[in-house]
């Protein structure tokens, strides 16, 4: 017999532990659950929904839109994990809000960072889909979490990132005793030819997933260290919450004016 409470079919999500009525359409996506109430001070009123393992929920306004946000954990399966489970309670666009590594020497520590695209280095998208299927975010969510982040005069960059499932090896960094990956020395020096931005651990699954399921996503990340000059401080978290903060809002308003248009989608004749 089967527990019904580890039935993935059940209306409360047995991970997430949310239900229909806990979320709102919009759902931003941190890793850390201590990073919450540092979201949810921006709203205007919230309430905590869901608390289980990694997966923290809580639910609100912001500048009168509905938005949730629901911590994530580390990586791209418990990430995988939370859209598929908050897609079936009726979530249809999430952000992804972050911290990461940038790799083009121009970009500042506390700079944000839009992810355009994503380099599918990580092996949960691979259980979906074939390895050549390109991880793409959202057009409306790219326009949003610009011009809240113009709005808001936060320093920016638009681009592709590279999402891994290791934060030692896989990112290019030595492991336990110095270990060496094979390829690590040239990681980063490869992707920054490449023209990538970004070096995370979630952002290609969760833009893959949303793309496969028709639904909304983007990605926007706070540097925390830059991997070419050596910086690295623990500044700016909070320009990414409020720039994802804004971007629902601003995703609420666009999809206001699509429904008095008549149209399905949002493009740059028509005004916010």
């Amino acid at each position: 017999m089967v527990d019904d409470s580890e039935d993935p079919n059940d209306e409360t999500q047995y991970h997430v532990a949310v239900g229909p009525d806990d979320v709102a359409d919009a759902v931003l996506l941190p890793g850390n659950p201590e990073r919450l109430p540092k979201i949810t001070a921006h709203w205007d009123d919230h309430e905590v929904v869901g608390d289980h393992r990694e997966y923290r929920t809580a639910t609100g306004t912001y500048d009168g839109a509905p938005i949730s946000v629901t911590s994530t954990g580390i990586g791209s399966p418990s990430a995988a994990i939370a859209v598929e489970e908050l897609a079936r309670v009726g979530a249809d666009t999430f952000l992804r809000v972050g911290s990461c590594g940038a790799i083009q020497p121009e970009m500042d520590v506390g700079d944000l960072v839009i992810t355009t695209g994503a380099v599918r280095q990580e092996g949960t998208s691979d259980e979906y889909v074939r390895e050549d299927y390109p991880a793409v975010a959202d057009d409306e969510v790219v326009s949003a979490l610009v011009a809240a982040a113009e709005r808001l005069g936060h320093d920016y960059h638009v681009g592709l990132t590279m999402s891994a499932d290791s934060f030692y090896a896989g990112q290019g960094r030595p492991g336990y005793g110095e270990f060496r990956a094979a390829g690590s020395e040239s990681l980063v020096e490869d992707l920054r030819e490449a023209n990538v931005k970004n070096i995370e651990m979630e952002a290609s699954a969760i833009l893959t997933l949303a793309n496969l399921y028709g639904l909304r996503a983007g990605a926007v990340c706070t540097v925390y260290a830059n991997r070419v000059t050596g910086e690295f401080r623990t500044e700016g978290e909070s320009k990414a919450a409020e720039t994802a903060n804004l971007a629902v809002s601003l995703l609420a308003q666009m999809d206001e004016v699509k429904r008095e248009a008549g149209v399905d989608h949002w493009h740059a004749g028509l005004s916010l």
